[in-house]
């Protein structure tokens, strides 16, 4: 189907809506919506929060009744399931809605097409995919969810230009600069958990949460700890859930943490360490639609060489620190160049002093 000029400006009005739900609505999509009628916006919305009225909403009940006639322009496909809220196709049919356009249908499989099938159904335009692959964006880890049972993972780190974390003493802070490291709490803040080992515990003793930039909640925590060893007195477990993902079946252990307020989760794999698949997986039963990683190297390896890394962010600094210092990924050494991981460029820019690059594998 071909849209207008006009039908593509109004859905990117609708898509700079959506995304200023971008670090609240979780475990729901970043939805939009305007309604338009002779040429002017007689409403709009956005999704804020689960439970809270959808998008479509919102933008009825501040047209009223210039609804009637309007054309609706939504980044998903609007909902025809009762979930916490009404079906939005059914607020659209009593509100005399005469054309939709929806840039993606929702994967999600209690509507999967549902939803504009019932609107066409009733008499009303419908169509399909207009900047359907920045509405995909913006979505991508709700997207990954419903498609293939678990989160998005993006797998952040930071570097020297010679690719280096840390040196061989340990010490890490600070590599990047403060604008990089303000940059890396935001993409936290869009998260719906953030990841770590407990390597990275031990040896850094982080908080995990966002801090330093505007956020209206904190991620859940996740730990990798396959032999139990997180310390009572870490930081990681004041303020705020923390999953703590195990593969050792210690009881007396288990109880200490649960009183720190953790919630211990039994997973190994084969090999006695924590089966990271099905860590995703559980998160992703939990709602979680995008991960944010943050680990050592160890985990870090284990993660690529597993095929769960979705998206690297990397922050490399300006500055060279050694041979001896320790690397961003535990990986097998190569003995042919086509064996190599090859990625995709997605963003490359430069934050304060440092370079970020968003790429995703090939």
């Amino acid at each position: 189907m071909s849209f207008s000029a006009a039908d593509h400006g109004m859905m990117a009005h609708a898509l700079r809506l959506a995304e200023r739900g971008l670090w609240t609505t979780t475990p729901n999509p970043r939805v939009g919506c305007i309604l338009v009628k002779a040429d002017e916006i007689v409403g709009e919305g956005w999704h804020e929060r689960a439970g809270e009225p959808h998008a479509e909403v919102h933008a009825l009940r501040r047209a009223g009744e210039r609804a009637r006639g309007a054309t609706a322009y939504v980044t998903l496909e609007p909902c025809s399931h009762h979930g916490r809220t009404p079906p939005c196709a059914d607020a659209l049919l009593a509100a005399g809605v005469r054309r939709v356009v929806a840039a993606m249908s929702d994967p999600n499989p209690l509507v999967a097409g549902q939803g504009l099938a019932r609107l066409a159904a009733a008499g009303v335009e419908t169509a399909s995919g207009l900047l359907e692959s920045e509405a995909r964006e913006l979505n991508i880890g709700f997207v990954s969810r419903m498609t293939r049972g678990r989160p998005w993972l993006r797998l952040k780190a930071a570097a020297s230009l010679d690719g280096k974390t840390a040196l061989n003493n340990g010490v890490s802070q600070w590599i990047t600069g403060g604008d990089a490291r303000r940059d890396g709490q935001r993409w936290r803040a869009r998260a719906c958990a953030i990841l770590t080992g407990i390597g990275t515990v031990r040896d850094d003793d982080p908080q995990l949460n966002v801090r330093d930039v505007p956020a209206s909640r904190q991620p859940l925590k996740v730990v990798v700890d396959s032999r139990m060893e997180l310390p009572l007195s870490a930081r990681i477990l004041d303020g705020g859930p923390v999953l703590v993902f195990v593969a050792v079946d210690d009881e007396k252990r288990a109880k200490l943490l649960r009183e720190r307020g953790a919630e211990v989760v039994y997973a190994p794999n084969a090999s006695g360490k924590v089966d990271l698949a099905a860590l995703l997986a559980e998160l992703g039963r939990r709602g979680i639609n995008e991960v944010h990683a943050e680990a050592g190297f160890k985990l870090n390896g284990s993660l690529l060489r597993e095929g769960l890394v979705d998206e690297l962010l990397l922050y490399l600094a300006p500055c060279l620190v050694g041979d001896d210092a320790a690397g961003l990924f535990n990986l097998p050494a190569l003995f042919s160049l086509q064996d190599r991981r090859d990625l995709k460029i997605r963003d490359l820019r430069q934050i304060g002093a440092d370079i970020r690059v968003l790429a995703r594998p090939v």
